[in-house]
């Protein structure tokens, strides 16, 4: 039986969080299990954030060898590096002749990244370009974060327009996004996401974090002034993230987890914390340490990955291109 599709990117900016983990990857490895998948290094979006080019080169790399140690296999997914296939910014430009301006600019990613960057046009046609990312191969679902739904929204009208237009030639995808996946926030402010771009290095834990960095940031994560180990929203919103992130973890309920740590105080649970997520760490760390140190194998598995992209890539853009006119 042939297998849906499903097709999602992640940019190689900053380093990779434990909300980037639970939030994205470890839900793309559980994917590869029911679905064709598509993975990629969206490093042409990354360009609208003007990065260093040695740093975008290097933290390209990063991310893959990420992905491969959080175990995406190769054996059953696609991974591949964006502008590795050319065919995304092809039919990226061919979509923008039928996206209408003012569908771009109401896009609220569009009016954020404005005010930090400037009103740039690799902004502004950032959700054109990921619908090429996606329509590309033809997926029934994208795994997408809340905050990217917009932009899915967006690329199934532009779906229903070529199809209406020229026939039917794209499927609209729909949105996969998982209710249950724990919404990781802030070691320093527990009201908003926990964020690589955050000023405050103590927001987040990144996979890579040393045993002792780990330790340290839990230590000073915010709590509250009370010490009861409970999951409360309401009044606990600290300690309640840390409960969350101590579920997803452990594979424990947080009820069990309450039950366990009922009479103990912040400091026992804080450290039990640490080292539960340096023992579920440092396997993940390993093995993206010899990924790094074995950069042919790597780019053997990224090589790969973008021929058999680029297969399926140039079989929708011939279709694309013969029922528009180009010849």
């Amino acid at each position: 039986m042939v297998k849906p599709v499903a097709v999602s990117g992640v940019q190689p900016s900053g380093e990779i969080h434990i909300g980037n983990y639970l939030g994205a990857i470890k839900q793309f490895v559980e994917l590869q299990e029911k679905y064709q998948t598509y993975f990629f290094i969206v490093d042409l979006h990354a360009l609208t954030e003007n990065p260093d080019p040695q740093k975008l080169r290097e933290q390209t790399i990063s991310l893959a060898a990420l992905y491969l140690a959080c175990g995406l296999n190769p054996k059953k997914t696609t991974l591949f590096i964006q502008s590795h296939v050319p065919a995304h910014t092809e039919l990226g430009w061919i979509l923008n002749t039928l996206t209408p301006l003012g569908e771009l600019q109401r896009m609220t990613q569009f009016k954020d990244k404005s005010e930090k960057h400037g009103v740039l046009a690799g902004l502004l046609n950032y959700p054109t370009l990921m619908a090429a990312d996606i329509l590309l191969y033809r997926p029934e679902v994208v795994p997408v974060g809340e905050d990217q739904v917009q932009h899915l929204e967006l690329t199934r009208t532009l779906a229903r327009k070529f199809n209406s237009k020229y026939g039917k030639t794209f499927i609209e995808p729909r949105a996969l996004v998982e209710k249950d996946v724990a919404r990781v926030m802030g070691l320093d402010d527990p009201t908003k996401k926990m964020s690589k771009s955050a000023a405050n290095p103590n927001n987040y834990i990144n996979i890579s974090d040393s045993p002792d960095v780990i330790r340290k940031k839990i230590k000073v994560a915010v709590t509250d002034s009370g010490s009861e180990i409970k999951y409360d929203l309401q009044t606990k919103l600290g300690i309640s993230n840390l409960l969350s992130i101590y579920s997803v973890f452990s594979g424990n309920s947080i009820k069990s987890i309450e039950f366990k740590y009922s009479g103990k105080n912040y400091g026992i649970f804080k450290s039990d914390l640490s080292e539960l997520l340096v023992e579920k760490l440092s396997p993940i760390q390993k093995k993206y340490e010899s990924f790094l140190k074995n950069k042919k194998s790597l780019m053997k598995i990224l090589d790969d990955g973008s021929k058999k992209a680029n297969k399926t890539a140039e079989k929708t853009l011939k279709d694309v291109r013969e029922k528009i006119g180009l010849i």
